[in-house]
């Protein structure tokens, strides 16, 4: 699966245990991780009968794939669809166009997470 890293962590943990209080930033991970896990599985495409041409197809595995791990104390939240295709949907192959689910919710969410953590560093 791919991988977003976020460059300059170390020094936003630094500069926050200095300037707020931790449980008020492991909040704020926790409710933008569900956040961004719930936009996630908005944005995940769902097979169809019609989409497959599977007669009683039933979808949804890559919705339900998406999972949220709060790791590091709290201070990480880990969104991550366990589905195997998965890649293959966001980024598309050379047969398929890409339907990205995950990229958009990241960027979405991602504007809201930096404004949280900037309120709690004033």
């Amino acid at each position: 699966m791919s991988s977003i890293k976020i460059i300059g962590l170390e020094k936003l943990q630094k500069k926050l245990k200095k300037n707020c209080n931790l449980n008020d930033v492991k909040k704020v991970v926790a409710h933008r991780g569900s956040n961004l896990q719930t936009q996630a599985q908005e944005n995940a495409p769902v097979g169809t009968p019609a989409s497959t041409g599977i007669p009683g197809y039933v979808g949804g595995t890559l919705k339900r794939s998406i999972g949220l791990e709060l790791e590091n104390g709290g201070m990480t939240a880990e969104v991550e669809p366990t589905a195997d295709y998965a890649e293959y949907v966001e980024c598309g192959t050379r047969y398929m166009d890409e339907q990205p689910f995950l990229k958009p919710a990241l960027d979405n969410v991602g504007i809201k997470f930096k404004s949280d953590l900037k309120k709690l560093m004033k």
